[in-house]
């Protein structure tokens, strides 16, 4: 599974969840039913025709301890959202042919998955083991190799970016391929003091296109060949000297390295735990309420 895909299950997510929160907003989608009139009893904020929307309503909207701009703020982009959908589902009523009773079946709907979605977070927050063990994230690598194949370049090493006229740009190789603590100490200490940009050579992979960003190294043709040819490069453009070591490299359409998708075969183990303890619940949510005869389904 790549990282796109991830992202992008967790996106579509997002956006459905906001779709349900939208939509299960009785007072902004409320279809009219007739012809209403002003209710006496009740303080009216705003009139779309013979819609009404009236201050009791509003109660919750603001959450407390609110300044009173804020209150003011948030009221008026509320009853302004009022009106604009009465305006287009008064419009849509007067165009269209609509089954009210289907949009309300919907509506109910929603209301229902939002309240469980609730509920769900609330159980999966109490329960959920979020503790994944190296045994346990290598154990899902090697069964499913073929979901980490990768789709860019990446390498292992150290790159660093200075301007011409930083201080000691000689002595910036030699403490690239120092093994001595206090050389690599002394590297980190130069590129914090002068370097525009830097990777410093860890346990870490890296997207070689992310790192060659806004460098040469961007406009090389054939990046394969480049990492199969050299070790180390440098190269220059008006402005800045660039230094590129390369400890180890992995190429696309092979198969990842553990370390580069540890983070995410993290995340899809909690991802399923989570499905699982949702399954949970659901189940045991059914079988007391089977126990106790809180339900009947009447057949035909």
């Amino acid at each position: 599974m790549s990282r796109t895909n991830v992202k992008y299950g967790v996106m579509k997510n997002f956006i459905a969840i906001a779709f349900i929160i939208s939509l299960g907003s009785c007072d902004l989608i409320r279809m009219k039913k007739g012809k209403e009139t002003l209710d006496e009893r009740r303080q009216p904020i705003a009139r779309v025709n013979d819609a009404y929307l009236y201050a009791d309503e509003l109660k919750g909207i603001v959450p407390e301890k609110t300044t009173k701009d804020d209150s003011a703020a948030r009221l008026n982009a509320y009853v302004n959202s009022w009106v604009r959908k009465q305006l287009l589902i008064q419009e849509a009523q007067k165009t269209i042919s609509i089954d009210e009773a289907e949009v309300e079946r919907k509506v109910l709907d929603y209301r229902y998955s939002l309240i469980g979605y609730e509920y769900l977070n609330y159980y999966i927050r109490q329960h959920l083991n979020d503790s994944v063990d190296d045994a346990s994230i290598e154990a899902y690598y090697k069964a499913h190799l073929d979901n980490f194949i990768l789709k860019q370049n990446i390498i292992r090493g150290t790159y660093i970016k200075v301007p011409k006229d930083a201080p000691r740009t000689k002595r910036i190789k030699d403490l690239m391929f120092s093994t001595k603590e206090k050389e690599i100490a002394e590297l980190k200490s130069y590129c914090l003091s002068f370097s525009a940009a830097y990777h410093l050579s860890d346990s870490s992979w890296i997207e070689f296109d992310k790192l060659a960003v806004n460098s040469p190294l961007a406009e090389i043709p054939n990046k394969i060949q480049f990492l199969r040819t050299y070790g180390y490069y440098e190269t220059a453009d008006p402005s800045f000297l660039y230094f590129l070591k390369v400890d180890e490299y992995k190429i696309t359409d092979n198969v990842s390295p553990l370390e580069f998708v540890r983070q995410d075969i993290k995340n899809i183990i909690l991802n399923k735990r989570k499905v699982e303890l949702a399954k949970k619940l659901e189940d045991e949510v059914y079988e007391n309420a089977e126990k106790r005869k809180d339900f009947e389904v009447f057949r035909k």
